[in-house]
């Protein structure tokens, strides 16, 4: 049984796929590691210039590519990646990623060193080696009025239930974290299954480690090993959210999906009603000329997509 399966998804970034694979070419041990990469049917030149790298810099005996005939999303071709191969753990890593020298080896010195802990997570950073905030408390109810407010009192208020957790230097247990790059035990795979891929994408990260920490694994944050996250280079719905536009209806239908599994639908239609309270605080604030607008066009409507059949 192989040490470490790498599962990196590509959808239409084969540059940033070669780059995430040369970053990996001094980090792992061909013959206890192996890498994964799914293609979630580019449809484009990414299959071929993918096998040309691995060709080119020889990285056949760690590397193989896995073509999906559907882009089932996120959740579905890591499915795929980690269905093709049995490790004693595996990592998900976004193609936008660069590994730093010595991450992936601080990660499974953090596995050996936790057993109670199933699922780890590094810090996620820019370039220049700014920190990213890639930790959280979990979305509920409250937390989406402080996303509708966007108000500083209510959120010092309700600050318990404030999502992003602030950036730590020392390891700590976060309740959910960014699988933007993760580390998780088969073992975890093993008791609670693979992801749920009635996410395309979003939601799906805190889905999985509420899964996890469900049936008693923590989940460990541990900074010392870093990991370049070239946040949006594997998708366009951040810059677009940055942006107020209005981002792709799957995104809502991953929120709908969430907050419907962990608080029933009844819970989805309370959710939707604390975030309309928050913007109707935000709008007032707006009114007086206290506050810039925060919210994407059309989110007011767009937060109830699929809230008549969120599951489906």
């Amino acid at each position: 049984m192989l040490e470490l399966a790498i599962v990196i998804i590509n959808y239409k970034t084969p540059n940033l796929v070669i780059d995430c694979l040369q970053s990996l070419e001094t980090e792992i041990n061909s013959l206890e590691h192996q890498v994964i990469v799914v293609d979630n049917a580019s449809g484009d030149n990414s299959l071929l210039e993918i096998e040309a790298a691995i060709t080119e810099n020889h990285w056949q005996t760690w590397v193989k590519l896995l073509p999906s005939g559907v882009n089932g999303g996120f959740s579905a071709g890591n499915n795929l990646g980690l269905k093709a191969v049995i490790a004693q753990t595996y990592l998900l890593l976004n193609s936008d990623t660069i590994v730093r020298p010595g991450a992936i080896r601080t990660l499974l010195e953090s596995r050996d060193k936790y057993p109670e802990v199933g699922i780890f997570s590094p810090r996620l950073e820019w370039p220049d080696t700014t920190p990213q905030i890639s930790c959280f408390r979990y979305h509920t109810p409250i937390s989406e009025l402080i996303d509708g407010a966007a108000t500083s009192p209510l959120t010092r208020w309700f600050y318990p239930y404030d999502v992003p957790i602030p950036i730590s230097d020392t390891p700590f247990g976060p309740q959910w974290t960014s699988f933007a790059c993760v580390m998780i035990r088969r073992q975890v795979i093993e008791q609670i299954g693979y992801m749920d891929d009635g996410y395309f994408m979003y939601y799906d990260d805190i889905d999985y480690c509420r899964r996890a920490q469900r049936v008693g694994w923590q989940i460990l944050h541990v900074p010392q090993a870093r990991v370049v996250h070239l946040r949006g280079g594997s998708g366009s719905v951040k810059a677009e959210i940055a942006k107020r536009r209005r981002p792709p209806s799957y995104l809502y239908a991953s929120r709908s999906r969430y907050f419907a599994k962990y608080y029933g639908k009844m819970g989805l239609w309370l959710t939707n009603c604390y975030w309309l309270l928050g913007r109707s605080l935000a709008g007032l604030r707006e009114i007086l000329g206290n506050k810039q607008p925060h919210t994407c066009e059309a989110q007011e409507q767009d937060i109830w997509f699929n809230w008549r059949h969120p599951l489906k």
